[in-house]
């Protein structure tokens, strides 16, 4: 089959790979109808993500048909359309059982780097290096999915396969952010980011009852997206200081609740920038924490701090004292989509989310290194390259 793999820092190429074939009686193969580029995917492209390999496929964000079933499996069978979850859950562990889905014990095969960079391993991921299971990716004509009745879901008749496929990254993603960060009726959101997770966790705030969520990027098409389709407030952190204009715009308390959804390869200005593009180009520092300080610094004091972006390792100028002496509550994880995606998929039904806007560009898998250098470099008013097989 055909498939988008991982060669070296900032090289794709689309290459031929032996099909899928099920490997315990609880897989599923499913032929990828749509699949989708991610801002954590191009940590992996950069080369700030541990244990990638060459011919490493990639993807972790998907929708698509069940061909073909192990014998283990009871709430599927081949035709179905589901959307698939990004993080992989075995359904019967701890973890699981208590709705921490991306903390599952079984299904990450590969647990040891983890281990030791973090005191503890994550569930497995789709296309998201052997630190995280080593399974191949969704950028490809078709996938296995392990533990299918736990990680697949039925997509409900007359959502198209756009809006569907962002119920399998972005919008639980987004949802967790506002659900774990404790948005509530009344509450001042404000969210750092105006990609696809970003969007998805400002509406989600906006739908648990958020009386204002203020939405804060640096590109004008994304901030004006935002406004338009997900309709909160926004800031362009290049034109104005992000915290006075969140202090005024909170009387000088400063938001409830932050969500930070940018990650590891955040951009700031001045000084601050060169610094931390000093340490993280020749990777001295893995990672670029503009926006979690600088929510940690606008959260009014006895708030909750959300950190969505993804991150792998260690930072300095951590605002440690800031945290503990304004009792801030911060908080953090891989999303446990599980626990939101049926929910996600009848409110995309409803009409109540909305996210088909966030799919920019659709190409074919044999461009997927043109979609990611668009996705990369911002090109074209680009947000989100979704790549479909059959093209």
């Amino acid at each position: 089959m055909k498939a988008v793999c991982w060669q070296g820092v900032d090289e794709l190429t689309v290459e031929r790979v032996p099909d899928p074939g099920i490997l315990n009686g609880q897989d599923a193969i499913v032929k990828v109808l749509a699949t989708t580029t991610c801002g954590s995917d191009l940590h992996l492209l950069g080369g700030y993500v541990s244990a990638m390999r060459p011919g490493d496929v990639i993807g972790h964000e998907f929708l698509g048909e069940i061909v073909e079933t192990g014998p283990d499996v009871r709430r599927h069978r081949p035709g179905d359309r589901v959307v698939v979850c990004s993080i992989i859950g075995c359904g019967r562990c701890w973890a699981c059982r208590h709705d921490l889905w991306s903390l599952c014990e079984n299904s990450n095969p590969t647990p040891d780097l983890a281990e030791t960079l973090w005191g503890g391993s994550t569930a497995g991921v789709f296309g998201f290096s052997h630190m995280m299971g080593g399974f191949h990716g969704s950028h490809a004509e078709f996938i296995r999915v392990p533990f299918a009745d736990h990680n697949a879901f039925p997509v409900p008749e007359g959502v198209e396969d756009t809006s569907a496929l962002f119920t399998s990254d972005a919008a639980p993603t987004g949802w967790m952010g506002a659900d774990l960060g404790g948005v509530k009726p009344g509450d001042v959101v404000a969210v750092w980011g105006c990609g696809g997770v970003g969007q998805m966790a400002a509406r989600a705030a906006m739908l648990l009852g958020a009386e204002r969520v203020i939405s804060i990027d640096r590109f004008p098409e994304r901030l004006a997206m935002t406004a338009r389709h997900v309709g909160s407030e926004v800031i362009d952190y290049t034109a104005t200081d992000v915290l006075a204009e969140l202090r005024e715009r909170t009387g000088g308390r400063g938001p409830d609740v932050c969500i930070e959804a940018v990650g590891m390869e955040a951009h700031g200005l001045g000084p601050d920038e060169l610094y931390e593009q000093a340490k993280h180009q020749p990777k001295i520092e893995q990672e670029r924490p503009f926006a979690v300080r600088e929510a940690i610094f606008a959260c009014r004091p006895g708030g909750s701090v959300f950190i969505l972006g993804v991150f792998s390792g260690t930072v300095n100028r951590f605002p440690l004292g800031a945290m503990m002496n304004k009792g801030l509550t911060v908080r953090g994880a891989q999303q446990h989509g599980h626990r939101y995606i049926p929910m996600l998929l009848d409110r995309v039904a409803r009409g109540e989310l909305v996210t088909s806007h966030l799919a920019t560009h659709i190409m074919s898998l044999d461009e997927a290194p043109l979609g990611y250098d668009m996705f990369k470099e911002k090109k074209d008013g680009c947000v989100r390259v979704v790549f479909r097989p059959d093209m």
